[in-house]
């Protein structure tokens, strides 16, 4: 017997070390990576075995903006890459998760853009580019349209293609867009009250990530598309959408439960389940879901129905045109939205 695995069998437990501690670790005597990176719409914390990735625009009620895919991808390849992660906790600041696009940029200001060129001017994610593409006068480039939505799913995605678990914590609201980041998590922990939906399939948009059905099944998934409705917390527990709800008040004590239990994990074991089960997932065709879905997205915001929504909200304003699209179905309140411009 090696003396290395005579250390391995003899500590007590040693199936709790880390990959990085023990004396036969690959990771002896080397150090720490450089944590330093600035995110325009996120930040990131390693607090001993969890990465925290919280979106960081609470101001904006962490609206999606064309840097958010790239941030949080970033942020979830730094904790799988690093041994000392064993579990990846998105949550947002403020008074909700996240409200979706920021579509007072993208409907009502005509995609304006910032005061210089940044790493995705003159792409396919430019905004200026998506302007020229979105005129109602013009012709739309339908590639154009699926090339800046299938980075978005890229991104949010890579939270259901990390190695290690992923645990969305929801308070507030996740809309919309806020969905497509939340239902590609692999854990779904939520306050009661949290609004949960994708209210914009009434008009302008389909769930581009197209992972309701792969979550709560068809029947539940159409039940809500079909109507734009919402769910609170409480409901997306008892329909299998998220593993537990709680009061509001108590959603920190219990995500800090969950996550320092699945902490407890060897690395490994996590993620051998995780690709196990990521199995199944994907043979349902995740994948074909995602790209039909970003494809009848950007045709749902070029239909006439589409068009009269952006013209609307650039004339009234987003706020009202939200309005005049909700107030038919009831659910119309102001005070679900954080801030006016994001879905």
């Amino acid at each position: 017997m090696s003396e290395n695995s005579s250390h391995r069998e003899n500590r007590r437990a040693a199936w709790y070390e880390n990959w990085t501690e023990g004396p036969d670790s690959p990771w002896q005597h080397r150090p720490e990576p450089d944590y330093h990176h600035e995110y325009s719409t996120l930040t990131y914390e390693r607090d001993g075995r969890i990465a925290r990735i919280t979106f960081n625009r609470p101001d904006k009620g962490n609206a999606i903006t064309p840097a958010t895919p790239l941030d949080l991808a970033h942020a979830v390849e730094r904790a799988d890459l690093d041994p000392r992660i064993h579990v990846i906790l998105v949550s947002g600041r403020g008074k909700g998760f996240c409200g979706g696009y920021d579509l007072g940029m993208f409907a009502e200001q005509g995609f304006a853009t910032g005061d210089g060129p940044d790493e995705i001017t003159g792409t396919v994610l430019d905004p200026v580019v998506n302007a020229v593409n979105h005129n109602p006068a013009g012709t739309w480039d339908p590639m154009i349209d699926y090339a800046m939505m299938s980075r978005f799913n890229r991104g949010f995605a890579s939270l259901l293609h990390a190695d290690k678990p992923t645990v969305a914590k929801l308070h507030g609201f996740a809309i919309a867009g806020g969905t497509d980041i939340a239902l590609y998590s692999d854990q779904i922990i939520c306050a009661d009250d949290t609004k949960i939906g994708y209210p914009p399939t009434r008009a302008w948009g389909i769930p581009a990530a197209g992972m309701w059905a792969h979550r709560i099944g068809d029947a539940r998934a159409k039940r809500l598309l079909f109507t734009g409705d919402s769910i609170s917390g409480k409901q997306a527990e008892e329909w299998g959408l998220a593993i537990e709800s709680c009061p509001a008040e108590e959603l920190d004590e219990r995500t800090e439960a969950l996550v320092e239990r699945i902490a407890r994990m060897p690395v490994n074991q996590l993620m051998m389940a995780k690709l196990a089960l990521n199995s199944a997932l994907l043979a349902q065709g995740v994948a074909t879901s995602g790209m039909v879905s970003a494809v009848f997205d950007g045709i749902s915001r070029h239909t006439r129905e589409g068009y009269a929504f952006q013209m609307r909200s650039a004339t009234v304003g987003f706020r009202e045109a939200v309005r005049e699209r909700d107030e038919p179905f009831g659910d119309y309140k102001r005070a679900q939205f954080e801030h006016d411009r994001t879905e």
